[in-house]
């Protein structure tokens, strides 16, 4: 049960960690190829530099809390599934 509990955990940071390489795909991408956007400036600031330097703290957040509350609940789990035994 624990081999299954840690398989569990590490696809979970697995899974994880793609969306959030994926998510940060998507703001490079969105850099590189609108030109649109590369011109836009807020205070003064070009958008790309906001949106790669400060955009992607809170991508970094929901990731983190999102595992969490994943990985309390397989451990949860496996804590309900060793009690019952």
């Amino acid at each position: 049960m624990v081999q299954s509990l840690i398989r569990s955990q590490l696809r979970l940071g697995l899974v994880v960690t793609a969306g959030f390489m994926a998510s940060l795909l998507v703001c490079w991408a969105l850099v590189r190829w609108v030109p649109l956007f590369t011109d836009w400036r807020i205070l003064g600031v070009p958008a790309p530099w906001l949106l790669l330097g400060v955009g992607a703290y809170p991508i970094i957040g929901i990731c983190a809390w999102l595992y969490v509350r994943a990985a309390t609940k397989n451990e949860d789990q496996y804590r309900d599934l060793v009690e019952e035994k």
